[in-house]
């Protein structure tokens, strides 16, 4: 990765994760799979992430065979939109799953296609011992760049000791860290980690949903050292995402002040609240995508909430909490701003 590149994940961005568009009878609908992406690039935000559990992994089954298509489909978009000399960098980060072999694969595939880094799953090392997975980790990143990611063990990831992270954070291809355990000590594990190794260039984004602007707002002091996390990589923020970059730049302009308002805490609980609807937290999650779907849908970027598994809709009263959200916090919601463009996306 040049240095613009990790200069601008440092400085910290809005990096959606791309959901899957579909059409009703379950394929592919790649006008608006173009669309949600034209959608995030004139909304301001930094990057994309591509092949990741929002893009749903089953694109990796061979019967469905997306995950090249879907990867190369969303690098031209995001080229073609931006011209042919856009004004700042956007980085583009592809999901990298499973053992090492098709981890390396998956990454020389990425870096083939033109992605700047790889945000790796562990979920296929359930069971295995730390060192096992650090060797793993080397192995990729001679592949492409890498984007650590601690994922909360409810939606598949594991937990994982500081010393992990402190010896991961020793990889010289390293770039960023997601960090989405949804939980606040194993997120102050990693952010130690990575300020005790004096790895300044390493990005930290928030992967935590349920805690966002507390991730952005809080100041980090370890071994002398004190970061924020700068950005976020999140499912969140693949809906409402005009707003999300408003939100970052306005945390930008406050972060590191001595006092900041009590105003902000109740923005993050709302933030909070809204994404519990969208990712489904009240049935541990199990209509997180479809959630996602449905605020695109009723936007009019998506036109349906379908999975690639029809098992996966969703739940009994999360259409009502969305309702409840959406007319809770429309400071948090872009559909005027969605309206105004979506036939030029559409086009």
């Amino acid at each position: 990765m040049n240095a613009a590149l990790r200069a601008h994940l440092l400085a910290g961005q809005v990096i959606p994760a791309l959901p899957l568009a579909l059409d009703r009878r379950r394929r592919w609908d790649e006008a608006r799979q173009r669309a949600v992406i034209r959608y995030y690039v004139d909304a301001g935000a930094g990057g994309l992430a591509v092949g990741v559990h929002s893009t749903q992994f089953a694109i990796r089954d061979p019967q469905i065979g997306l995950h090249e298509p879907v990867l190369a489909l969303a690098r031209e978009t995001v080229h073609a939109w931006r011209g042919a000399a856009p004004r700042r960098p956007f980085v583009l980060i592809a999901g990298v799953c499973g053992r090492t072999p098709q981890a390396q694969r998956e990454a020389a595939l990425a870096a083939r296609l033109g992605y700047h880094a790889g945000l790796l799953s562990l979920g296929a090392w359930a069971a295995d011992d730390e060192r096992a997975i650090l060797r793993h980790c080397r192995a990729v990143a001679r592949e492409l760049p890498l984007v650590g990611f601690y994922l909360q063990p409810a939606v598949g990831g594991r937990v994982l000791s500081y010393r992990f992270w402190r010896d991961f954070a020793e990889i010289p291809g390293l770039v960023a860290v997601k960090i989405a355990p949804f939980h606040r000590y194993r997120t102050l594990d990693v952010v130690r980690a990575v300020l005790e190794a004096g790895r300044d260039d390493v990005a930290l984004y928030t992967g935590n949903d349920d805690n966002i602007l507390a991730d952005l707002l809080t100041p980090f002091t370890f071994g002398g050292r004190t970061r924020h996390i700068t950005g976020g990589l999140l499912g969140q923020w693949g809906v409402w995402t005009e707003r999300a970059v408003a939100l970052l730049d306005e945390v930008r302009r406050v972060r590191g002040r001595a006092r900041l308002a009590a105003a902000w805490l109740e923005r993050n609980a709302a933030l909070t609240d809204a994404n519990a609807a969208i990712f489904d937290a009240a049935h541990d999650f199990a209509g997180c995508l479809p959630g996602i779907h449905e605020v695109l849908r009723r936007q009019g970027l998506f036109a349906t909430t379908a999975c690639l598994d029809p098992q996966e809709r969703l739940s009994p009263g999360q259409a009502r909490e969305l309702d409840r959200v959406t007319a809770a916090y429309p400071w948090l919601v872009d559909d005027a701003f969605v309206a105004r463009n979506l036939s030029r996306w559409l086009s």
